[in-house]
């Protein structure tokens, strides 16, 4: 039986192709997390840990402006909820000119061209034209349940038709409470306090240059504006932080100007007109050297994917079969501006941010190379990349013995470049068999004395593997 087994594995073993097919693997580089452009909210953090103030942290991402106090607290309104067909809510003290019981609960929904209030057990109180005023006792929050926004928000809820249907929910907040919202959603409230205070004014500058008035609202509680959780978002440190820049905003030219802020810079932030394409450029949003978020988990990461899985990702924009993503502009930082998907039957010309969003990237810092290798060994025949010594007879050598060439190709590399051929040893790591460098068109070859697993590992990036056997 034993010696049955031992020869179907042997014979198994003698009509495995000696050579594996060529595999090839797009590896993408990267650096930072978010569009770059603005303060980077790990990297003041880092500035905060090296002992920078707030005013310092600021200055030095949004250039030739000052800190300046704002001589009133305006109103924020935010849209909560849109669409729905009934909005119920607890805590409230007046609606209109209806007082009602905090205690107790109560709803709106459309009613003709305005609301209806009704009370828990659904019979109708009153009906008002639209917006509906809510406001909790003594300035108290009021409760907004049901919805993926429900929660404590301070000021007034405000409720009106919306334009396609069902029930707007928009809360009319002064400034300083919005910002209390919004500071631990953006930033975690562990971080040092000088960063967090950076935070709080670039949110706060933010709120007031980014409004756009629309169907009674001019703010989203997402990242289409900024993360707004109302009571839910207050903590005290972040609070501390507000308080300790009341009514402090950004200004150029002694006027509040737009403070864009995202997560990680990579090491460098982007001038604005490259960091969202067709912008204008702002002389407070140009590209500065930062390294300070080092400590981000985003400041450098890489993504992985074999040529099919990035076709899928790309779709209709690779024309037959991915060759190259060719970057032909980058930014002031690495930023990709503009590059080429180069197919089989022709080239898509694209932006950063539409590679950035269709490979799910973190930044448009990127570079894209494609790596691959083959190995074969020297008793086959047709092997135009070999270069070695003539082939042996294959019964000649055992597969440990059995030499071979590691040939391939890397998409994009300057003629020149090392590569590195390795092999799997006993142990499970890499060793360094041979080296070589990249020829025309992208090219390599190198010939190896032994059989193995091997891989090509080039500017940091390792090939797919491949067996000589």
């Amino acid at each position: 039986m034993r010696l049955r087994l031992l020869s179907a594995l042997v014979a198994a073993l003698l009509i495995v192709p000696a050579t594996a097919g060529a595999a090839e693997r797009l590896v993408i580089k990267g650096g930072g997390f978010g569009h770059g452009v603005g303060m980077s909210q790990y990297g003041a953090m880092g500035q905060a840990q090296l002992g920078r103030n707030y005013r310092q942290i600021l200055g030095h991402y949004y250039a030739q402006t000052a800190i300046q106090k704002l001589s009133s607290i305006p109103t924020v309104r935010v849209l909560l909820q849109g669409g729905r067909s009934k909005v119920t809510f607890t805590g409230a003290a007046q609606a209109g000119d209806r007082r009602l019981q905090p205690g107790k609960a109560y709803s709106v929904v459309v009613s003709g061209g305005g609301v209806a209030l009704r009370s828990s057990t659904g019979r109708k109180l009153k009906a008002f034209a639209a917006p509906l005023r809510v406001v909790g006792p003594r300035g108290n929050p009021v409760r907004l349940s049901g919805g993926p926004m429900s929660g404590q928000y301070r000021g007034a809820l405000e409720l009106r038709p919306a334009r396609l249907g069902g029930l707007n929910v928009v809360n009319a907040v002064d400034l300083e409470s919005y910002v209390r919202g919004v500071v631990a959603k953006e930033s975690p409230s562990s971080w040092p306090i000088e960063a967090l205070k950076a935070q709080a004014i670039a949110a706060r500058t933010y709120a007031i240059t980014t409004n756009k008035p629309g169907e009674g609202f001019d703010h989203y509680p997402d990242t289409r504006s900024q993360v707004y959780a109302g009571v839910a978002g207050e903590t005290p440190s972040t609070d501390a932080a507000v308080a300790g820049t009341r009514s402090e905003v950004v200004t150029h030219g002694g006027r509040p100007v737009v403070t864009y802020f995202f997560s990680t810079s990579g090491g460098r932030t982007e001038n604005v007109e490259f960091g969202f394409g067709g912008g204008l450029p702002k002389p407070w949003l140009k590209s500065v050297e930062d390294p300070y978020d080092k400590v981000s988990p985003r400041h450098r990461w890489d993504f992985s994917f074999t040529p099919g899985q990035a076709k899928a990702k790309l779709g209709s924009l690779v024309k037959g079969s991915l060759k190259e993503i060719k970057v032909v502009q980058r930014g002031v930082s690495p930023r990709v501006v503009k590059a080429e998907v180069i197919g089989s039957n022709g080239t898509t010309t694209v932006d950063g941010a539409t590679l950035r969003r269709e490979f799910g990237l973190y930044d448009s810092w990127a570079y894209f190379t494609i790596v691959g290798a083959q190995a074969k060994a020297d008793d086959e025949e047709g092997d135009e990349q070999s270069a070695g010594p003539p082939a042996r007879a294959a019964n000649a050598a055992s597969d440990l013995e059995r030499s071979g060439t590691i040939s391939g190709r890397v998409r994009p590399a300057e003629r020149g470049t090392e590569v590195l051929i390795q092999r799997r040893n006993d142990a499970g790591r890499w060793t360094t068999e041979v080296r070589t460098h990249v020829g025309k068109r992208g090219r390599f070859n190198a010939h190896v004395a032994r059989g193995g697993v091997y891989r090509a590992f080039v500017k940091g990036i390792a090939s797919p593997i491949t067996r000589l056997r």
